[in-house]
């Protein structure tokens, strides 16, 4: 089995490598599904509880309790694939997450982090524009800090791969792919640098794809 995780800070681009992944028929297993899976379960509302949810399930299971409850998950998706055994996993935040997917895949998992400056990835959340936070500076900014404080600094550090993310939309995406370890074949055709200047790699996952959500 192939898995590869990927970490990144908002704005990065998570999303957009999540996309160009399913494109290739490989597999998207996205930790913060395991939070609104729970919070459903528990009938709250993922989007106002999401936060809350992660954090007592951390409490009341172990600091890796979102990325134990993501092993069936992935080694399910890679079960049910037709494109082979590689997949993708969205969303990672700490090291004790992954420390516990090192632990359960060994040499087949590798992480990769994703990286865009503070400006462009404000410049793309803005231009998304889900709710006011993605075009407040300022917020933004202590969400970076929250995130960075949670771990998500030193997993970021930790990557086995770096893919910056400053170029058009097709160089990310021929990146991505190249790290996915697939060619264009049967791929959707890249828009041209004007097309994509258009529309930048930002995350397309909601705020709370990733593993709690912040």
């Amino acid at each position: 089995m192939n898995v590869i995780g990927t970490v990144g800070l908002p704005g990065s681009g998570k999303g957009e490598a999540a996309n160009v992944a399913e494109a290739a028929d490989i597999p998207v297993v996205v930790m913060g599904d395991v939070i609104r899976a729970e919070c459903r379960r528990r009938d709250l509302d993922p989007a106002e509880h999401h936060g809350r949810i992660a954090q007592a399930l951390r409490e009341e299971e172990g600091d890796d309790a979102i990325a134990a409850r993501t092993l069936p998950r992935i080694r399910e998706a890679a079960t049910e694939s037709d494109r082979g055994d590689t997949v993708l996993v969205d969303g990672l935040r700490s090291t004790v997450e992954l420390d516990r997917f090192r632990e359960a895949f060994g040499d087949d998992f590798t992480l990769v982090a994703i990286r865009a400056p503070f400006e462009l990835r404000a410049e793309r959340l803005g231009e998304r524009g889900r709710d006011d936070s993605d075009s407040d500076l300022e917020a933004l900014r202590e969400r970076d800090e929250r995130e960075i404080d949670l771990g998500l600094g030193e997993t970021l550090e930790r990557a086995d791969v770096e893919i910056d993310n400053t170029d058009s939309l097709a160089a990310f995406r021929e990146r991505v792919r190249q790290v996915l370890g697939v060619d264009d074949e049967g791929a959707e055709p890249d828009r041209s640098d004007d097309e994509a200047a258009e529309t930048p790699a930002a995350d397309a996952e909601a705020p709370e794809a990733g593993g709690d959500g912040a």
